[in-house]
């Protein structure tokens, strides 16, 4: 099986890590793109450990960067197919990462933008174990019908959607949202007014705010 990596950051406290914070970029980028942002986490999460790998696929949209799935055909059943041959690449990396740390998923904690949000919403819900919580910046919820039918655990989510965004738009929040409240999963949004499709300071206050409280718990 082909096998995921990218760039990582010890705790800025040093010693073992106490929490991982998985973070998972969108289309056409790699882990370099979000693993920027670990410092500013890392101010609130002095013992979180911070792993960012590329997505598997070299990018079919653009010349540089991966992607998890192709979005040339967007009818969900391909899309779908495409995310679900990502995610037991993605679940193999997350083991690792646990067995290296020697942490339980209940100390992990995702963080997804845009395509990698729906890679987040589609894995951790799914995995054997209850990760600590998920934040999905800018993304949306794939094929929401088949979740509660297969999903395993149900990991408290929080959304932050600009709802000036012109990639994903702002009805996706909406629908993720009632996606997974059916399936039962504790959801919290936070829409940021005049954002477009990126990620701004009052989304990370929100986002550490929330994994602050999440690994707490």
């Amino acid at each position: 099986m082909m096998q995921l990596s990218g760039p990582t950051a010890e705790p800025a406290a040093g010693g073992p890590a106490r929490e991982i914070v998985l973070f998972l970029h969108g289309l056409g980028a790699d882990g370099n793109d979000l693993i920027g942002l670990a410092p500013y986490f890392a101010q609130h999460l002095p013992h979180a450990a911070f792993a960012a790998p590329d997505a598997p696929f070299p990018c079919d949209m653009a010349p540089y960067g991966y992607q998890w799935f192709s979005l040339q055909d967007r009818t969900t059943a391909v899309m779908l197919a495409g995310l679900q041959a990502s995610a037991p690449l993605l679940d193999a990396y997350i083991d690792e990462l646990l067995e290296t740390h020697g942490l339980t998923e209940a100390r992990l904690a995702f963080v997804g933008f845009s395509q990698g949000t729906m890679m987040s919403l589609h894995v951790a819900p799914r995995r054997a174990r209850a990760v600590a919580g998920v934040v999905g910046f800018s993304g949306a919820l794939l094929a929401g019908d088949r979740l509660p039918g297969e999903l395993r655990t149900r990991p408290p989510v929080l959304l932050i959607h600009g709802d000036a965004d012109p990639v994903v738009p702002i009805e996706a929040l909406r629908v993720a949202q009632s996606g997974l409240t059916v399936a039962g999963l504790p959801v919290r949004v936070e829409r940021r007014p005049g954002l477009g499709h990126s990620i701004d300071e009052a989304g990370i206050r929100h986002a550490i705010a929330f994994l602050q409280e999440r690994f707490a718990a």
